[in-house]
Order: C-alpha cells, then sequence, then structure tokens
C-alpha cells in the first residue's frame, strides 16, 4: 500500500508549516501539496489526487466550504478534514452540510490531528467531543432563512459572491472567473435580485453572516 496523500490548504504559511510538521512524525503519510486559498487547492486536488484534504475554512478568493463542495462534485470519494478557529452551530451545521468528513478547531490541533487524519484515513468520520455532542442533542436546528437561501445559489454565485465581498472590482472578478466583465456584471446584478439586496454593502453582509468569508 502507497502513502497516505494529504493535500495542505490554509492561507497563513506559519499554519501550513505547523500543520505539515505534525503530519510528517506520522510514518506512511505524504504532503503531496500546499495551497494558500480554496481555489488553489481545488485545482491542486484535480492534478495531485490527494486522499484527504485539509482545508481551513476562512481563505480567500474561495472559502474552504465552497472549496470542499467543488472538490466532491468531481470526486466525491474524497476526505475532507476541515479547519477552523470557530465552532458555532452554524458553522458545524455548513461543515456537514458541505459533505466534510471531520471537523476541527485549530486550537486542538497539536492535541487532535494526528487522530483526525488517522480517523479520515480509515474512512471514518471525525468530530470534536463539543461537536459531537451538539449533533447528539439535537442543537443542529432547521435552518434559518439566510441560510436556506444560500443553497438557491449556484456555485458561480457563491464565487461571485465572496469575491465581491473581499473587494474585488468586477474586471477583478471577471479574471479570476476567466469570465467577460459583462458576465460578472450580470452575475453580480442577478445575485442582487434573487436576494433582494440593494448594495455591494448588503452583498457583503450577506456574505460574512453566512460564513461565504470570515472577518478575524
Amino acid at each position: 500500500m502507497g502513502a497516505l496523500r494529504i493535500l495542505i490548504a490554509d492561507d497563513h504559511e506559519v499554519a501550513r508549516r505547523g500543520i505539515r510538521s505534525l503530519l510528517e512524525t506520522h510514518s506512511g503519510w505524504e504532503i503531496c501539496g500546499e495551497a494558500k486559498d480554496g481555489r488553489e487547492a481545488v485545482e491542486l486536488g484535480g492534478a495531485l489526487k490527494p486522499d484527504i484534504f485539509l482545508l481551513d475554512i476562512g481563505m480567500p478568493n474561495l472559502n474552504g466550504l465552497d472549496a470542499a463542495r467543488q472538490i466532491l462534485a468531481v470526486n466525491p470519494d474524497a476526505r475532507i478534514l476541515i479547519l477552523t478557529i470557530h465552532d458555532s452551530e452554524q458553522v458545524v451545521r455548513e461543515v456537514l452540510s458541505a459533505g466534510a468528513r471531520g471537523f476541527l478547531l485549530k486550537s486542538d490541533a497539536g492535541r487532535d490531528l494526528l487522530a483526525a487524519v488517522e480517523a479520515l484515513q480509515q474512512r471514518r468520520t471525525f468530530f470534536t467531543p463539543r461537536v459531537a455532542q451538539m449533533m447528539l442533542e439535537g442543537y443542529l436546528r432547521p435552518q434559518t432563512d439566510d441560510l436556506a437561501n444560500q443553497h438557491v445559489l449556484t456555485p458561480r454565485e457563491r464565487e461571485v459572491i465572496q469575491l465581491v465581498a473581499e473587494g474585488k472590482t468586477t474586471k477583478e472578478i471577471a479574471s479570476a472567473l476567466n469570465l467577460s466583465v459583462k458576465t460578472a456584471e450580470t452575475h453580480r446584478t442577478n445575485l442582487m435580485r434573487k436576494l433582494d439586496l440593494h448594495s455591494v454593502a448588503d452583498l457583503t453582509l450577506y456574505a460574512v453572516r453566512n460564513g461565504i468569508v470570515q472577518i478575524y
């Protein structure tokens, strides 16, 4: 059996180095690639075919949850571990909705990262005790109207709203998504109409409230 191939995606180089150093203590595991944002993780995933993806949620250009959705759309067998600094009920719900097999707080990585990857290697799930308790006690209540609205959005619209919220110009959005400027502008206009929002500021607030982008 070959080495377990792992891809790490985090926009902070120090975090990637720390994760890598922990994983490299385990024999039989290979770090096959590193990505600095969600879009690069999707691209490298297609090229390198890792067994396991470790994705930070709060990455620029494409967040970890939307990257997970895109990865799984192409490769349903991909095993994804989400890393985050937050364990709110909304974040947990979104992680599960995205199809990730595991959820780990960055503050617990030093203690639990190896166990989490081992669980995914054995095709099991991994959730921290607090998250498992939330699930057991039924705290994952039905989605709010805002969360329900997210599922009305197409993957392309989620990409556009993230880039708008990150302050990208229409030209920059068009370049990032390989669209014409006119098409990028049409996407933004359609988003406002669909969500009944009236400005870029409204789109940005929606993206923050719904975890499409994160503020630190």
